[in-house]
C-alpha cells in the first residue's frame, strides 16, 4: 500500500500547486478601471449560467442515484454522486480560474508577450493539474473504500475482481456531468459567438469584441463555460474512465495488485512530470512562433519524463520482463503526440491547407465551405492510422501474441498513456479561451493598438492549441472508449453472459448499424439546438440597434444581460434530448435485443463517431484560423469580400468545432458507461436472452 501512498501525496502537490499558482495570479493586476467592469461582467454571466447547469443537473443526478439504489447498485449510485460533483468542481475550477486571469493577461502583455504567456498558461496549469489531482483522490480513496467494503482489508484475486468491476462504474457520473457541460456549455458559447458575428461583424460591420455589440459579453461568458468548464469535466472523465477500464483488464490479465494499481502510478508520474515542465514554459522573443515553441517544450518535457518515471516503476513493479508494458505507454504518448501535430497541419494558417482554404474564399462562401468540408473529410486518415498504430502496437508489445488478456492490458495502459501528459497538455488547451478573452477584455477596454496586437497573438496561439488539443481529446476518447467496450466484454462474461462478437450475428450487426446512426443524430440534435439559440441572439441584437439608440455612437450601452439571460435559457433546453439520447440507446438497445447488440452498439459509434469528430473539429478549426489569416492582411484583409465570405465559413465551423465534434468525446464513452453500469440489469430483463 506504501505506493498508493505515493499516488495520494502526489494527487495532494498538484491540488497545493494549483492554489500556489492561484496565488500567484491573483497578486498581478487586473489593470484599468473599465478592464475590472468588463471582467466583472464576464464573470458573473459565466457564474450565471454554472449555477443554472447546477440546478437542472442536480436534479437529473438525484433522480439517476435513486433508481442505481433501487437496483440494488447501493455503492454506484454513491460513486455516482460523487463522480458529478468531481467532474462539476473540475469545471467550476477552471472556469473561476480563467475568468480572474483573462483581464490579468491582457494587463501583463503591456509589459511583453512573455508576461501574458506566463498568466495564460499559469490559469490552464491549474485547471490542468486540478483535473489529475482531483481524479487521483477519487479513484485511491475510491480503491481503499471498496478493499475494506469486499476485502474486510484482505486483498484476494476475488476482492480485486469486485472492486475493479465496481471502479469500472465509477466513471458514468464523471461521464453524465461531463456530457452536461460540454453540450450545454458548447450550445451556448456557439450560439453567442454566431449571434454576435452575423449581426455585428457581417450585418453591422464593427470589429470583433466590440463593445457596442449587446452578444460581445455572452460570447465571452461562452469562452469559458465552452472551452474551459466543459473541457475541464470533458478530461476528468476520460481520465477517469481510462484508468478504471486499465484496472480492471489487470485482474484479466492475472497481473494481481501490481498490475491493477499501475495506471494509478502512471498518473501519479504525470503530476511530476507536469509541475517540472510548467517551469519549461516561456520565450524571450514577442514572436509567435518562440511562442508556440515554448508551449511545445512544456509538452515535450513532460512526455520524456514520463518515459523515464513509467520505465523505473514498471520495472519495480512488474518486473524486468515487462518491457512490453512499457513500449504500450510509448505507444499511446507517440499517438497523442502526433494526433497534436496532425491537427496542427490542418487546421493552422502556418501550413498550405489553411492557405489554400482562405484563397476559396475570394470565390464567396460557398467555395470555402466546400473546401472546409474537403479539408476536414481528408484529414480524418492519418488520426486513424495513427489509432490503429497504437492500438496494433501496444497489443502485441505488450505481448498480446501469446496472451491475450495481456495485450488487452496493453492497449489500456496506451490509453493511460496518452493521457498521462494531461497535466500539460490540458494546460495548453485552457491557456487558448483565456487569450481569447484577453483579447476582448483590451479591444472594450479600449487599450492601446499595440496591447491589442499582444494579446492578438497570444489568440491566434490559442486557436492553435485549442485545435490540437481537440485532436488529443478525440483520440484519448477513441482508445477509452475502446478500452471501455473491452471492458464491458470482459464484465458480461463474468456475470455468466458471453459475448461471441460475431458478424454472423444478426443482433450484432443491428447493433453496429444502429451505433453508426446515433453520432450524426447526436450532431443534428446539437447543431440544430446552435442554430436555435443563435437565431434567438441575432434577432435580439438586431431590436437592441434598432430600438436603443446611441448604441452605434457609442453613447449608450447595450443590454448585455438580456443576451446572456436568453443564451442560458436555450442552452439548458436544448441540452436535454442529446443526453437522453445518450443514455437511454444503450439500455433500449440492450432490453430489446440483448448484450450481443449493445456490444454492436458500442463499436458502430465508436467507428463513425471517432471519424466524424476528427471530421467536425478540423473542418471548423481551419476555418476559423482561415479567416484569421485573411484579417492578417491577405486576400484584402478586413472588410473585404473574402473575408466576408471567410467570417461565414468560420460561422458555419463554430458549431463544428465547439459544439458537436467535442460532445461526440463524451457521447462515446457515456454509452459504453452506461452499458458496463446497466449490463447486470441488461442480461435480466432483455427480451432476447
Amino acid at each position: 500500500m506504501g505506493i498508493l501512498t505515493f499516488v495520494l501525496g502526489s494527487a495532494l502537490v498538484a491540488i497545493v500547486f494549483c492554489v500556489v499558482l492561484t496565488i500567484w495570479i491573483f497578486k498581478s493586476s487586473q489593470g484599468t478601471d473599465k478592464m475590472k467592469e468588463i471582467s466583472g461582467y464576464i464573470k458573473q454571466g459565466a457564474q450565471g449560467y454554472l449555477n443554472q447547469q447546477y440546478k437542472v443537473v442536480g436534479i437529473f443526478f438525484i433522480l439517476v442515484a435513486i433508481l442505481l439504489y433501487f437496483l440494488g447498485l447501493k455503492v454506484i449510485s454513491v460513486a455516482f454522486i460523487v463522480g458529478g460533483l468531481c467532474s462539476a468542481l473540475c469545471g467550476w475550477v477552471g472556469m473561476f480560474i480563467a475568468t480572474n486571469s483573462s483581464a490579468r493577461t491582457a494587463f501583463a502583455t503591456k509589459n511583453n508577450l512573455n508576461s501574458g504567456l506566463k498568466i495564460a498558461f499559469s490559469a490552464g496549469t491549474v485547471m490542468g493539474l486540478a483535473v489529475v489531482g482531483i481524479a487521483l483522490l477519487y479513484l485511491t480513496i475510491g480503491f481503499f473504500v471498496l478493499k475494506g467494503i469486499y476485502g474486510d482489508g484482505a486483498l484476494t484475486n476475488e476482492t480485486l475482481i469486485m472492486v475493479t468491476s465496481t471502479m469500472l462504474s465509477f466513471g458514468m457520473g464523471a461521464s453524465c456531468y461531463a456530457l452536461f457541460a460540454r453540450v450545454g456549455g458548447g450550445i451556448y458559447t456557439k450560439a453567442a459567438d454566431v449571434g454576435a458575428d452575423l449581426v455585428g461583424k457581417v450585418e453591422a460591420g464593427i470589429p470583433e469584441d466590440d463593445p457596442r455589440n449587446p452578444a460581445v459579453i455572452a460570447d465571452q461568458v461562452g469562452d469559458n463555460v465552452g472551452d474551459v468548464a466543459g473541457m475541464g469535466a470533458d478530461l476528468f472523465e476520460s481520465y477517469v474512465d481510462s484508468i478504471v477500464a486499465a484496472m480492471a483488464l489487470a485482474v484479466s490479465a492475472s497481473l494481481g495488485l501490481k498490475g491493477v494499481i499501475l495506471p494509478l502510478v502512471l498518473g501519479a508520474c504525470g503530476v511530476i512530470a507536469s509541475i517540472v515542465a510548467y517551469f519549461f514554459v516561456k520565450t524571450k522573443k514577442d514572436t509567435q512562433k518562440d511562442l508556440l515553441s515554448a508551449l511545445r517544450r512544456g509538452v515535450f518535457v513532460a512526455a520524456i519524463l514520463i518515459c523515464m518515471f513509467s520505465f523505473y516503476f514498471i520495472s519495480s513493479m512488474l518486473g524486468a520482463g515487462s518491457i512490453g508494458i512499457w513500449w504500450a505507454i510509448i505507444c499511446g504518448l507517440g499517438a497523442g503526440i502526433l494526433l497534436g501535430i496532425i491537427t496542427e497541419y490542418f487546421t493552422s494558417a502556418e501550413f498550405s491547407p489553411t492557405k489554400k482554404l482562405a484563397g476559396q474564399s475570394l470565390t464567396g462562401p460557398a467555395t470555402i465551405i466546400i473546401g472546409g468540408m474537403s479539408l476536414g473529410m481528408l484529414s480524418t486518415a492519418l488520426p486513424v492510422i495513427v489509432i490503429c498504430a497504437a492500438i496494433f502496437l501496444s497489443f502485441y508489445l505488450a505481448g498480446g501474441g501469446n496472451n491475450y488478456s495481456l495485450g488487452l492490458y496493453g492497449i489500456g495502459i496506451a490509453s493511460v498513456g496518452l493521457l498521462s501528459t494531461l497535466g500539460t497538455t490540458l494546460a495548453s488547451d485552457a491557456y487558448g479561451p483565456v487569450a481569447d478573452n484577453a483579447g476582448g477584455i483590451a479591444e472594450m477596454s479600449d487599450l492601446p493598438k499595440e496591447v491589442r496586437n499582444k494579446t492578438d497573438q497570444l489568440d491566434a496561439l490559442g486557436n492553435t492549441t485549442a485545435a490540437t488539443g481537440k485532436g488529443f481529446a478525440i483520440g484519448s476518447a477513441a482508445l477509452t472508449t475502446l478500452v471501455l467496450i473491452v471492458a464491458f466484454k470482459e464484465r458480461c462474461g463474468f456475470l455468466g453472459a458471453p459475448i461471441t462478437l460475431s458478424l454472423l450475428d444478426i443482433r450484432l450487426l443491428i447493433g453496429l448499424l444502429i451505433g453508426g446512426m446515433l453520432p450524426f443524430v447526436f450532431c443534428a440534435l446539437t447543431m440544430d439546438a446552435v442554430g436555435t439559440a443563435a437565431g434567438f441572439i441575432v434577432e435580439e441584437v438586431r431590436r437592441q440597434f434598432r430600438q436603443i439608440s446611441g448604441i452605434m455612437e457609442g453613447t449608450t450601452k447595450p443590454d448585455y444581460a438580456s443576451c446572456v439571460k436568453i443564451t442560458t435559457q436555450a442552452a439548458q433546453k436544448k441540452m436535454i434530448a442529446p443526453a437522453v439520447l445518450a443514455l437511454s440507446a444503450p439500455i433500449v438497445i440492450g432490453l430489446l435485443l440483448g448484450v450481443e447488440a449493445v456490444a454492436g452498439l458500442l463499436v458502430g459509434s465508436l467507428v463513425s463517431g471517432f471519424v466524424l469528430a476528427v471530421m467536425l473539429a478540423n473542418s471548423g478549426g481551419a476555418w476559423d484560423n482561415a479567416k484569421k489569416y485573411i484579417e492578417e492582411g491577405n486576400h484584402g484583409g478586413k472588410g473585404s469580400d473574402a473575408h466576408k465570405a471567410a467570417v461565414v465559413g468560420d460561422t458555419v465551423g463554430d458549431p463544428c468545432k465547439d459544439t458537436s465534434g467535442p460532445s461526440l468525446n463524451i457521447l462515446l464513452k457515456l454509452m459504453s458507461m452506461v452499458a458496463i453500469t446497466f449490463t447486470q440489469f441488461i442480461i435480466t430483463y432483455s427480451l432476447m436472452k
